[in-house]
């Protein structure tokens, strides 16, 4: 097997690659398609599809600095049903398979560390001959801890355009990632399987201004025979309209289909949904005609903390602090603090009022995004679970003992990087059937819901004539021929729109405590308004409002074995809703949020079957009511539905 290594230092890029060549796969022709692939598809979306689009292999830079030595193929195989062997040496198997699966390994640097470290030690000493690159060698042999310095100085490097000189050859660099790209293309048309698990091809767009966190997750709907045509596009030097374009090019030169999920917002530090251009000048309608064409979604909740609301943000809002705690202290690594009047640009409820403001002034709403949730595991092992949960990274993997009791630092405070991790999550899509084809449209018309981990099954249907007769019928048929799913519109009719809502427990998982809905809209003065209304609940006669709440559904988590039962809540939530505060002309959105009955957090578990005891702080939130956000229906003036 011969091998070949080189670099590349462009535009403070850096493109590091050591390939090896292997032969051809042989594909199977109905799974190398351009997505649409032939199986029978259902009259109507008639099921959510399971999935994670943010997954990475040891193919990132950062991924296999951090330690994780499993690849794309085991990525695949994990979240697909098997059984595989984590980087600590544990079995690591999720208890359901996944649907469909986006490997989004960040497209700078790909592949770049795991070549380098497989190149044997004479060939970083004679060939490339750089003292500075054969002690990062050195480094990432001697320990993980030495490693993630390795690492981190690399970068640096990369962002700094300081890499060594021995590194740099740009058409070597290019054709080794085209050949990195292609043979995890290959694989993906191997692992496809039409109606039983999608593969979908992705990779991540990483900016990262001053250390804010803009980053992106691109998503094709198409087999290699187009993705082939194209590379990933580099994000530390290039921005995001740049990618817009890049992705606007593919769409064109290969008569295929992209689309970009921002992820990760709550560390932006206020520069995800701003109001203006990047440069602070007003925001255009051009451009916020491209961004919403080319970004239908955004991932709302991730291991790295919840970014739907704050309580600064919504303070009427009980609910609101889910997934907060640590990660509001600043951007991603810490070089900047994270000041209140930032957190309007940082979470997903504030931005959709942002974009009515925006839409208001501009004639387009740049912010009209469907959500998902994700995982953004750098383990190459994607699961949600409470009870599962294998770690952001190798560091904090079950066979850590501690992980939950001495945080991992990685330079930073401590306290972030422990339990203030989240087990999630997990994106649903809507589909007629498990392909490409299926599950990229979903995304594209915003079909889409996030949980943070469990699977309920949750539907919205927005109209003007519901009426809870239709649930004796075929309500769903009803929900589509008279109305619009989640991530649809609605043209203002002068009279207030009603909503059917169901929402089913996870058939493994704990039962509902209620469903909300939230409202957002902007008044004929331009004011941005929001309201959170209980429109259902478990035992609604034993819990009727008080003081205009609804009181606590209680707690059955036992602290002691990590426990609980499912004697509170229920099963299934289901509603007829009508606005009781709509205006006619006015724009708003409405989206649904579901709560589960508090049930215990991975550190309870980890606690239990380490045999530890949790810190105080730990121990405090220890136990949470996981969730899930549909993506928005929206309603619209006369004016803007023209």
């Amino acid at each position: 097997m011969r091998k070949t290594f080189s670099t590349v230092a462009a535009s403070g890029i850096l493109v590091m690659t050591l390939v090896a060549c292997s032969s051809e796969p042989t594909l199977d022709e109905a799974q190398t398609g351009d997505g649409t692939d032939t199986i029978e598809l259902a009259e109507f979306p008639d099921r959510p599809y399971w999935g994670d689009t943010h997954l990475h292999t040891d193919n990132s830079v950062d991924a296999f600095g951090f330690g994780v030595r499993l690849g794309p193929e085991d990525a695949l195989r994990f979240a697909s049903g098997e059984e595989v062997t984590a980087t600590t040496g544990a079995q690591a198997q999720l208890s359901r398979p996944l649907d469909f699966l986006v490997i989004a390994d960040h497209s700078d640097a790909l592949g770049a560390t795991r070549r380098l470290y497989d190149a044997p030690r004479w060939y970083v000493n004679w060939v490339i001959g750089d003292e500075t690159v054969l002690r990062w060698y050195d480094m990432m042999h001697e320990s993980p801890e030495q490693s993630q310095l390795a690492i981190a100085e690399l970068i640096t490097a990369a962002a700094n355009g300081t890499v060594p000189e021995a590194l740099a050859d740009p058409e070597q660099a290019a054709e080794n990632t085209k050949d990195i790209w292609n043979t995890h293309l290959e694989m993906l048309d191997r692992y496809n399987d039409p109606g039983t698990f999608t593969a979908i091809a992705g990779f991540e767009w990483t900016r990262m201004p001053d250390g804010n966190n803009l980053h992106r997750v691109v998503m094709y709907r198409d087999g290699s025979e187009r993705t082939s045509q194209t590379l990933p596009f580099p994000g530390l030097s290039t921005t995001a309209e740049q990618l817009w374009d890049y992705m606007a090019a593919y769409e064109q030169e290969t008569g295929g289909q992209v689309l970009a999920i921002p992820h990760n917002s709550n560390l932006s530090n206020g520069l995800m949904f701003e109001m203006t251009m990047p440069d602070g000048s007003p925001m255009t309608a051009e451009y916020a005609t491209k961004r919403a064409a080319a970004e239908p979604v955004i991932e709302v909740t991730q291991i790295k903390g919840d970014s739907e609301t704050h309580p600064f943000l919504s303070p009427n809002d009980e609910m609101a602090g889910f997934g907060v705690a640590g990660w509001e202290l600043g951007n991603l690594p810490l070089t900047l603090e994270t000041e209140p009047e930032m957190y309007a640009g940082s979470y997903a409820r504030s931005a959709l009022l942002r974009g009515l403001s925006l839409e208001q002034q501009l004639g387009v709403n740049p912010y009209a995004f469907g959500m998902i949730g994700s995982t953004d595991s750098h383990t190459s092992l994607a699961t949600g679970d409470e009870d599962n949960f294998w770690g952001k990274h190798t560091g904090n993997e079950p066979a850590t003992e501690d992980r939950a009791v001495t945080p991992q630092n990685l330079g930073t405070r401590i306290g972030r990087f422990g339990w203030n991790y989240l087990a999630g999550g997990y994106a649903a899509a809507w589909a007629r059937g498990n392909t490409r084809a299926e599950i990229f449209d979903a995304f594209a018309r915003r079909e889409v819901y996030a949980t943070t981990g469990p699977r309920m099954s949750l539907r919205i249907f927005g109209g003007f004539d519901f009426a809870n007769e239709d649930w004796d019928g075929d309500w769903v048929r009803a929900g589509y021929t008279r109305g619009v799913p989640m991530g649809g519109e609605l043209s203002d009719q002068g009279s207030a729109p009603t909503f059917l809502i169901s929402a089913l427990k996870d058939p493994d998982g704990a039962n509902l405590d209620r469903v909300q809905v939230i409202k957002g809209w902007i008044t004929a003065s331009g004011e941005t308004q929001e309201r959170v209304y209980d429109v259902v609940w478990s035992d609604m006669e034993a819990r009727a409002r008080s003081s205009g709440r609804v009181p606590v559904v209680g707690d059955t988590v036992n602290r002691e074995d990590a426990t609980y039962t499912n004697s509170i809540g229920a099963a299934e939530l289901r509603t007829t809703w009508i606005d009781p505060d709509y205006s006619a002309g006015q724009s708003a959105f409405y989206y649904v949020r579901v709560l589960e009955i508090p049930t215990p957090r991975w550190p309870l578990f980890d606690a239990v079957r380490f045999g530890f005891d949790l810190s105080d702080d730990a121990m405090a939130d220890a136990v949470a009511q996981e969730r899930a956000y549909t993506s928005p229906i929206w309603l619209k003036s006369a004016a803007e539905a023209q």
